[in-house]
C-alpha cells in the first residue's frame, strides 16, 4: 500500500481508505462480510472522527515545517482478525459444571489460565446462568481426569469454546431443576439445589461445544472450481473462519532525527469485540496485545550469527536472547495519551453472549506505531534529500530500531558515514538498510 501510495502521489490512507472491503464482498480465500457482521468501514470513519486524523495531520506537517530535527508522523491502520482453529477437529471444548447444595458451583474446563481472563470469563457465564453472584462460582484448575481430550489454549478461542460448553453443562443442570423450580418459584437457588438432591436429581453435567461445521474448516488441498471471470471459486473449500474480530488504530509518533529514538505521543483504539462478557479485561488485552504488536514493530530485533553479523559466534546462534539484547517495551514506550474504546452496537450471535475473542486480534495494530515512524521519517527525508529522491519510496525493514530509523532520515550526517562523498553518500544513506549491530 505504502509503495503503492508512492508511485500515484497520493497519501496510503487515501488507498486505504478506497480499497477497504465492502459489506457482502468476499476476501480472497472466499469467505463473505456480510454486512451486519462487517464493521471495519464504521470503525474506521468513527475513529478518524473521534480523533480528528484530518486536524492531527495538519499539525504534524506544521510541526515539521519549523523543526529539522524533531519529526512527527501520524498513521491509521485498520485490521481484522479471523477466530478459528485452522484445523477443524480442533474447534471443540468441553467443561465440567457441579451444582452444591448450598447454592455454589464448580467448573473444570479445558483452558488454561495463564493471565488472559480465561477462568473469569467462564465463571461469570456459570454466574449469569445460574442466577449467582460471582462469588458463588469457582474454578478448579484445568485437569484432564476432569475434562479430556483438550485443545491447545490458543488462537484465541478458550472463551468461545469453554463459555460455550459451561453454559452447555449449566442449561442442562437447570433443565434438569425445572420441576423443582415450578414447586419452589421464589426460593434461592440453594434450597431448590437441596430439593433436587433429595429428590435424587443429576447436579452435575459435562457440557459440549463445536463450532458449526458449516462454519469452520478450510481445505487447503481442495481444487477449487472456476468462477465466470476465471478465478478460483475459494468458496467452495469451506469456512476457514467463525467470524472476525476487527478494529481500527491510530497512532502519532515523534522522532528524534539524530539519535534516531522515537516518542508515542498518543495511540487511539476501536476494537468491535461484541458484546464483551468483561469489558474491563478485553481492554486490558487490547492494551496488551497493542503493547506486544508495537515492540514487534519497534524494538525486538533478531541477529543471528550468519555473513552479515560474523562476529555473533558459533554462526547460527541467536545473539538477541535474555533482556540485555532482546528489548521489549518498557514503561517509557507507553504512548502519553492511550486511549481504547470498544465498539457499541454490536453482537455476534456465533459465540457465547455475543461476545468475541481479544487475546490475539489487536496484535497487528501496533503496526500504527511501525506507520506513524516511516510517516516521520518521510518528512525528514523530504528535508534533507533531492526532492526526486525524497518522493520515490524508501523501505523501512520491520522492526523500526534506532539504528534503522537515524539512518532512514539520510540527512548530511548519516551520508557522511558512508564512506563516500557527495551525491553517491546521499544515495547511499538514502537506500541504506541497517543489519543490527548491537
Amino acid at each position: 500500500v505504502e509503495h503503492l501510495a508512492s508511485a500515484l502521489g497520493v497519501s496510503a490512507h487515501a488507498i486505504r481508505d478506497a480499497n477497504m472491503y465492502k459489506p457482502n464482498e468476499l476476501t480472497h480465500f472466499g469467505q463473505p462480510l456480510p454486512e451486519g457482521e462487517w464493521r471495519v468501514p464504521r470503525a474506521w470513519a468513527d475513529l478518524q472522527q473521534r480523533v480528528d486524523v484530518a486536524a492531527a495531520r495538519a499539525d504534524a506537517d506544521a510541526f515539521n515545517k519549523t523543526n529539522k530535527w524533531r519529526k512527527r508522523g501520524v498513521a491509521i491502520v485498520p485490521t481484522k482478525y479471523g477466530i478459528n482453529f485452522t484445523a477443524k477437529f480442533m474447534n471443540q471444548g468441553g467443561a465440567l459444571v457441579h451444582l452444591y447444595t448450598d447454592g455454589t458451583v464448580l467448573v473444570t474446563h479445558g483452558g488454561t489460565e495463564m493471565g488472559q481472563g480465561l477462568h473469569t470469563k467462564v465463571a461469570q457465564v456459570a454466574a449469569k446462568a445460574f442466577g449467582l453472584p460471582l462469588s458463588k462460582v469457582h474454578i478448579a484448575e484445568t485437569a484432564t481426569d476432569k475434562v479430556a481430550n483438550t485443545q491447545p489454549t490458543a488462537a484465541s478461542m478458550s472463551t468461545d469454546l469453554y463459555g460455550m460448553a459451561t453454559l452447555d453443562a449449566c442449561r442442562q443442570i437447570l433443565a434438569r431443576l425445572e420441576p423443582i423450580r415450578k414447586k419452589m418459584p421464589d426460593a434461592p437457588l440453594a434450597a431448590v439445589a437441596n430439593a433436587a438432591f433429595f429428590a435424587r436429581i443429576d447436579l452435575s453435567a459435562h457440557g459440549f461445544y463445536a463450532v458449526d461445521t458449516k462454519r469452520c474448516g478450510y481445505d487447503w488441498d481442495a481444487a477449487p472450481p472456476p468462477l465466470p471471470d476465471g478465478t478460483p471459486d475459494n468458496a467452495a473449500r469451506g469456512n476457514p473462519f467463525n467470524y472476525f474480530t476487527q478494529g481500527v488504530g491510530f497512532a502519532e509518533v515523534e522522532v528524534d532525527v539524530l539519535t534516531g529514538d522515537h516518542e508515542v505521543r498518543r495511540v487511539d483504539l476501536l476494537v468491535d469485540v461484541g458484546s464483551a462478557i468483561n469489558p474491563a479485561i478485553d481492554i486490558g488485552q487490547i492494551e496488551g496485545a497493542f503493547t506486544q504488536g508495537m515492540g514487534w514493530v519497534t524494538t525486538e530485533e533478531l541477529i543471528w550469527g550468519d555473513g552479515h553479523h560474523k562476529w555473533v559466534q558459533p554462526a547460527g546462534r541467536l545473539h538477541t536472547q535474555g533482556p540485555g539484547a532482546y528489548k521489549i517495551p518498557s514503561f517509557n514506550d507507553t504512548p502519553r495519551k492511550f486511549n481504547v474504546s470498544l465498539m457499541s452496537g454490536v453482537d455476534n450471535p456465533f459465540t457465547v453472549h455475543s461476545s468475541k475473542a481479544v487475546g490475539e486480534p489487536p496484535f497487528f495494530l501496533g503496526c500504527t506505531v511501525f506507520f506513524a515512524i516511516k510517516d516521520a521519517i518521510a518528512a525528514a527525508r523530504a528535508e534533507h534529500l533531492p526532492p526526486d529522491a525524497a518522493a520515490t519510496y524508501f523501505p523501512l525493514f520491520s522492526p523500526a530500531t534506532s539504528e534503522r530509523i537515524r539512518m532512514a532520515c539520510a540527512d548530511r550526517f548519516a551520508a557522511s558515514s558512508m564512506h563516500r562523498d557527495g551525491d553517491e553518500a546521499v544515495a547511499d544513506a538514502a537506500a541504506f538498510q541497517p543489519l543490527g549491530s548491537c
